[in-house]
Parts: C-alpha cells; structure tokens; sequence
C-alpha cells in the first residue's frame, strides 16, 4: 500500500548512498502529500488513505528514529492517540510517547533533542512527551485522557519487551477499572455535549468533537478496548453488542465523516475541523452537491451531513446506555415493576415486557413517549427497547397513521402538562417523528444558508417548542412575565405546539413554504379530530407566523395606519394571543444569541397595540398618542416584573 506514496527502496538507497537526509525526509513528505490529494480526488476510499498516510509517517518516523539512535536497545518509540490507532488525516495530529527503559543513557536527552528538531525541519508538527514506564503509569492513573491514549498505543520502534510492560501496567487491573473509566469518559462526553450546546444542528459543526462527529464513534471504541479488549468495533458484533446493521451503520457514518475531514484538511492545509460557512459551498461542490429546484447545493451537503452525525449520535446514545448496564450495573437490576401490559420499569428505566410488544402492539411505539411523560420518575428508555424501536419504526406507516388510537395517542402527547419537550426531541431522536408526520422527515437536518437562522430547520422547531413550554411553566415566569400571563390564557396549549412543528415544515420544497405548510398543518388537524375552527387556527397561525416579526421589525407601528392593517388581518383578540407567543418563540430560537431586549420591545408594543385596537374594534381606529401610551404600558409592564 505505502508504495502508492513512496518508493521505500529508492527512499534507503538514497539514505545509503549518503544524500542529505534533510531534503530527502522532506522531499518524500511532501510526495506523500501530493499523493494523497491525488488519491483522494480520484475517489480512492478514505478509509485507505488515512491508513497510508499513518504508514508514510511510520516509515519515516522509524528511518529517522533507528538513523539517530542506532545503538540505544533502552527506550521505545509509541504512536499514540489517533495516530496510534492508525489513522492519520492531512493535517492530524501526531503524538508519541517517548518511552524510557531503566537502563537509558545519560546522553539520551541530547539525541531525543536532535532527532524531534529534526522532525519539525522536515516539516512535521509532532507532540510528543518522554516518560519513564513508572512517570507513564503515575500520569496515566491521574488523567483519564493520558490513559485513553496508552490505550490506542503502538509499537513503532524499540524493545518489545518494554512496552509489553507498559501494556501490562496500565491494563485495567492496575488503572482505570472499565467501571471508572466508562464514568469518566462518560462525563467527559457530556461535558462536550456541553461546549456545544448538546446539538448536532449548530451550522458550524466541528466534525470530530461536535454531537454525532467522530469524537462520538472513537468514545465507543475506547470502551470497547477497556472492558471487552476488543481491538475493532465488529467483535462487538460477535458479542451481539452490535447488530450487523448497527455495525454497517457505524462504519458508513465514520466513512463519511473521514471524507469531510480529510477534505477540510486538504482544503484549508491545517488541522481544521470546523465545517465553517467559508468551506460549505467548496465541500457541497467537492461531494457532488448541485444548486437545483430542490435546493441549494450546500444545503444538502449539510442536510448529508447532519443526517449523518443524528444516525451516530443516536447508536452512541444506544451503545453507552447498554455498556451502562453491563459496566456499570453489572447485571444488578431491580425486578421489574410493570405498568401496564405492554410497559413495565426496571431501575428507572422504561422498557417492553417482552421484545414482540411492537409487532403485537404498532401503538406501542407512540405510547413509549406518552408513558414517559406520566412517569416523570423513569430517567431513561432501556438500550434493549431503543434498539427495538429503530428495529420496529417501519411499523409507523400509512396504515398505522390513520388509526385512531394512533391519532388519539399523538394528541395526548401534546397535551400532557409535563415531558412535552424531552419527548418530541427523544421521538426525534430515534426516528419516530419523521415517521409519523412523513413531511418532518424533509426539514430533519436541513439546514438554511443564511445568517440568520443557527440551527437546522428540525432543531429549530424543536426550540421553538421549548421555548413555548418555559412560557407555560412557573419557574421560567422571570424570563417573559407577559408571555406567561398570555400561555395561561391559551385555551388549548396543544394548538401552538402543533402550529410550531408545522410552521416551517414545508421549507426546502420549493414556493411559499407558509402556504405550503399550512395546508399540511390543516390536513393533519382535521385527520386528527380537532374541530374546524382549531383546525383552521392552527393552519392561520403557520400561514402567517412570519406577518408579526415583519411587521414589528420592518414597518414603523407608531403609525396607527399601521396597526390598524396589522389588527386587521390578525382579526381576533384570541388569534393575537397565540401568534404573539409563537413569533417571540420563533425569533428567540432562530439565533438565541442575537435575541435581546429592543427586539422583545418591538414585539412587546405592536402585541399592545394591536390588543387595544381589536378591543375597542376596528371601527375606532388608535390615535398616535394612544400607540405611545401603549409603548410605555408594556414598558412599566416589565419594569413590574
């Protein structure tokens, strides 16, 4: 494989022959670079040229190695990290482990120093540390991330024996029992969730530490190696960890992912990660992605993308809960409490009675999400269950949409008063969603390239949703006072949920996705046995979920004409009310960051305004001076607050 990049012979006869080592190092770099680019833009698979490009360096590293210290039988060359798995991208780092015997000479610093100078001459950017086997293991048993590099360790040049010993110190009888080092790597996981607000759909994604980038497929491996001592992901297959087609699914995520990376290397020439606007349109047009009446080419680069990370980050989910039961819970599992015949708990955790309740049951699959809402007490679904969901989801098809228990079972989903919000995103999360309402399946990681919106059009609606369930719950009173006042008044909550999910269901379809998407929400509406005037306040609501943030932002609402045309089409009190709370939610979740106190303001005075004009009716127009009266109404309104 390696002579795809370098003739290694060539390479040695050269060495041999007494050419400067210098340029020759640096010469065969730079053709294994070039090389590469050329493999890749040909289409050769990524999975092969990250393992080449980590053969090039291991030729060189060693050739350079053995050159400077050809005597020295003491001390071991280690890749470590993602390099010592094997895997090198471009611009990857590459980190070794100077690993020094007892008997290492006093004069060892000075070649160490000469050889890592000479690595950074021919242009190459390693990190290294140099331990001693008694410095490894007192670091390694202190920090969880030395020892999850020990763990992907190798062998590159030096005694054997030597790092057999420092396998054998740091296995997990001596550190890090599986036990402590799943917790650990568990909490680190979370706490990266964390710097990235625990959303796969921020529009700069970082494809390794984001949820749903690599970071997420490497965190599985470690655990794997710890407490299984498995070296690849598909012998979690044999241990029937894994299905065939979870393992299929894994390797065709972290084949994609590969790709992205390595094309951000290529294209950036450095570690870059970020999947930023100014490399989207050079990535969408690199993986084939065309400007079509379909879409733009980027976006459905990103929608690929996304789509990619939610597949990921949803085995990731599954696979740790699962080693969370045979790690940490060692089979240790309170009896089984049912809850009903289909349902039961089991160390608070919500599971099937037995693996054939959803070929038995279909509405099982939407009862899951509304037994989790009425037991606030469970902390999670079992792995078992969630792996029988994805298994069984198929199951939700149009038959099964138009049942009316099915139908029945949705709406009660919506009209619980806890779990609304950790529900929808879980029934996203394992695919339910999009199953049942087949148009969501469109906007699930579609992204909009544009400087306004933050989130793909899926997250962004879940937001929404959250944002709305903070205005209906009394701890959140402090955030928006007037909106919690007005979501008390709301005579059915579930009509603003669902105008949320369906406001902007219908992007990416091409025409007016409001007049598109309101015809769905009314279709859906009437299938689902509301009466006629909420079906058709819920599809009003998606038609013009835009016409308040326009007209606050964009007209000047100190003009009664103004506010009389915009009470005009809003036409009632009622209607206000809940297009007032569904445009605050909107504008908050479109980009948290840029939501503030002017724009709050802006919606705040034309609600007032438009309120004060329905009461009094449309007949007797507001006065300028009576729009300002209301400005600063809703001004001592907040200062009250």
């Amino acid at each position: 494989m390696l002579d795809k990049l370098l003739d290694r012979e060539a390479f040695r006869q050269a060495l041999s022959s007494g050419e400067p080592p210098l340029p020759l190092f640096r010469d065969a770099l730079g053709q294994g670079a070039e090389a590469l680019r050329l493999l890749f833009e040909q289409g050769e698979p990524v999975t092969d040229l990250v393992r080449l490009r980590a053969n090039l360096i291991d030729f060189l590293l060693i050739e350079a190695w053995e050159r400077t210290l050809p005597y020295q039988a003491d001390a071991a060359l280690i890749a470590v990290g993602g390099y010592g798995r094997g895997e090198l991208h471009p611009r990857s780092d590459i980190d070794l482990l100077i690993l020094l015997g007892d008997q290492a000479p006093d004069t060892l610093d000075e070649r160490l120093a000469e050889l890592l100078t000479f690595f950074w001459d021919i242009g190459l950017e390693v990190g290294h540390s140099v331990r001693t086997l008694e410095q490894c293991v007192e670091s390694a048993g202190g920090d969880v991330t030395i020892a999850t590099n020990l763990i992907e360790s190798r062998l590159l040049s030096g005694p054997r024996e030597l790092y057999t010993r420092l396998k054998q110190a740091t296995a997990p009888g001596r550190i890090w029992p599986s036990d402590r080092f799943f917790e650990a790597k568990w909490s680190e996981q979370r706490e990266r969730y964390a710097k990235y607000e625990g959303t796969i759909s921020n529009l700069e994604p970082n494809v390794k530490e984001s949820p749903g980038g690599l970071r997420d497929i490497q965190m599985i491996g470690w655990v794997v190696k710890r407490h299984f001592g498995a070296e690849t992901l598909h012998e979690l297959v044999a241990h029937e960890f894994l299905t065939p087609d979870e393992y299929r699914q894994l390797m065709e995520s972290q084949e994609f992912l590969w790709r992205v990376r390595f094309a951000l290397h290529l294209l950036t020439g450095r570690h870059e990660d970020r999947i930023l606007f100014d490399y989207q349109l050079a990535l969408a047009e690199q993986f084939g992605h065309t400007d079509d009446e379909n879409g733009l080419g980027v976006e459905k680069f990103m929608q690929e993308y996304y789509r990619t990370a939610i597949r990921l980050n949803r085995l990731n989910e599954m696979l740790l809960q699962l080693f969370q039961e045979v790690i940490l819970l060692k089979c240790h599992l309170d009896p089984p409490k049912a809850i009903n015949r289909r349902f039961q708990s089991r160390s608070g955790f919500l599971e099937v009675i037995h693996d054939r309740v959803f070929i038995n049951t279909p509405l099982a699959l939407l009862e899951l999400f509304l037994i989790m809402e009425q037991h606030p007490e469970l902390q999670g679904v079992r792995a078992n269950t969630i792996r029988l969901v994805r298994q069984y989801r198929h199951l939700i098809d149009d038959r099964f949409r138009a049942d009316l228990g099915a139908r029945s079972l949705f709406m009660e989903i919506l009209r619980q008063p806890d779990g609304i919000t950790h529900e929808l995103r879980r029934m996203n999360r394992y695919g339910i969603l999009a199953r049942y309402i087949p148009a969501f399946n469109n906007i699930v990681g579609r992204m909009q390239y544009d400087l306004f919106h933050a989130f793909t059009v899926d997250e962004h609606t879940l937001l929404i949703i959250r944002a709305l369930r903070r205005f209906a719950i009394e701890k959140h009173r402090a955030e928006s006072p007037m909106c919690n006042d007005i979501m008390e008044r709301l005579p059915k909550q579930e009509l603003i949920y669902l105008a949320a999910l369906f406001h902007d269901i219908a992007k990416g379809r091409g025409g007016d996705h409001s007049i598109l998407g309101a015809a769905d929400a009314l279709t859906f509406c009437r299938l689902h046995n509301l009466s006629e005037y909420d079906s058709q306040l819920v599809s009003w609501l998606v038609e013009k979920h835009l016409l308040m943030s326009i007209t606050a932002q964009r007209m000047d609402t100190s003009d009664p004409r103004v506010i009389y045309e915009f009470a005009r089409e809003i036409g009632s009190p009622i209607r206000l009310d809940y297009l007032y709370l569904l445009t605050v939610a909107d504008v908050r979740s479109t980009d948290p960051k840029k939501w503030n106190s002017w724009k709050s303001a802006l919606l705040r005075d034309l609600y007032l305004a438009a309120k004060q004009a329905l009461l009094r009716g449309l007949q007797n127009p507001l006065e300028r001076d009576e729009v300002t009266q209301n400005k600063q109404a809703g001004a001592r309104h907040l200062l009250r607050a």
